[in-house]
């Protein structure tokens, strides 16, 4: 079934209202190498909300404070029309410990940057961005509390953390009465299915909407890699360090598995007439628990691309072909527990339906 940018979709278990495709705005700026100018991105940002777009995705950091400011520049005319989400906890000053990390020090100095930044009064979905296994959970959540009793924060979140911890602290904040948290932000793809063991069941069992960050991991399931990327002395290695394609490469991203997922891909998208990446981006819109991928576009032609996932009608076929060539070993106990002999043991020959 086709949705449009304006088919709104709760996030976990919030009341608001958030376009199914995020747009990253990590894009926006060039002082990581690779980004869009401000002109294009002006573009990117009046094209996506002319098709009623309303989720935007950065971080305090990201592109060295340009991501925030061109928010808040594009925003300046219809900022309660939009939901912008940004990201505390990397390091904002180079040489200063307490600049980053997840204490309430950190958490408070960066949040009053994006609000500078984002030239507003407000921040309407704040995440905790990479967990640091030093601050106490409930230090981090009293201080998110904080923020939205101040109204400065409207929503909390979390990214990059353990589904263990996450789930702790959304008990630890129900008890208590402090805000919940709303959402999960993950790294989620064909080629990347790990937080199917434990943090998307998690996130759907403690109320919170995921938002996956690399649907098209590192572009690979876009179909720019071939056989000839794996060899070190290939083109990727000639390409500059800057690159997010050489970068994607080192990072180990092109392997014999993901060349074989995105080949799939690139199968289906040849059956349905559409591109490998809304191909795969209709995948991920389509998965359990997911509230809105984040499509990162560098060009107007990146992002009508990027938006056209929204017509793919996949198949049962095609997903389940999608679903067999990417799957992963979900280990112990997730595989003993699927199992038919431990379906017997706990329910005999009844039949019981699992809750959706």
């Amino acid at each position: 079934m086709s949705l449009t940018l304006d088919t709104y979709r709760l996030l976990g278990r919030s009341g608001l209202r958030v376009s199914p495709l995020a747009l990253g705005a990590a894009t926006f700026g060039t002082e990581w190498g690779w980004g869009a100018e401000r002109e294009e991105a002006r573009k990117l940002f009046d094209r996506y909300t002319e098709l009623g777009g309303n989720f935007f995705d950065t971080a305090s950091t990201y592109t060295n404070g340009s991501s925030e400011r061109l928010l808040g520049e594009f925003t300046r005319t219809n900022r309660d029309g939009l939901v912008l989400a940004t990201k505390y906890s990397t390091l904002r000053q180079p040489g200063d410990p307490n600049s980053g990390g997840t204490h309430r020090k950190s958490m408070l100095a960066s949040v009053e940057s994006s609000l500078r930044q984002l030239n507003t009064d407000y921040i309407d979905l704040l995440y905790l961005n990479v967990w640091d296994f030093r601050t106490p959970v409930e230090e981090i959540l009293r201080g998110l509390d904080d923020l939205v009793r101040q109204g400065k924060v409207l929503y909390v979140a979390i990214s990059s953390a353990p589904a263990w911890q996450v789930s702790r602290m959304q008990t630890i904040a129900d008890l208590r009465g402090w805000s919940p948290l709303v959402a999960l932000e993950i790294e989620y793809s064909l080629i990347e299915r790990t937080g199917e063991r434990d943090l998307i069941p998690m996130a759907r069992e403690m109320g919170l909407g995921v938002v996956s960050f690399s649907p098209l991991g590192g572009g690979v399931l876009t179909g720019k890699y071939s056989r000839e990327d794996l060899n070190p002395t290939g083109p990727v290695a000639g390409e500059t360090a800057s690159t997010r394609k050489s970068l994607n490469a080192a990072l180990g991203m092109v392997t014999e598995r993901t060349l074989a997922i995105a080949d799939v891909v690139k199968e289906v998208a040849s059956e349905l007439g559409h591109t490998p990446a809304q191909v795969a981006l209709a995948w991920t819109l389509n998965a359990p628990g997911v509230t809105a991928p984040i499509i990162g576009a560098r060009t107007i032609a990146q992002l009508e691309d990027n938006l056209g996932a929204l017509q793919v009608d996949l198949t049962p076929s095609q997903l389940a072909r999608l679903g067999e060539v990417s799957a992963i070993d979900l280990g112990i106990p997730h595989g003993l527990l699927a199992s038919d002999h431990i379906r017997t043991v706990t329910t005999g020959d009844m039949k019981v339906e699992t809750r959706s």
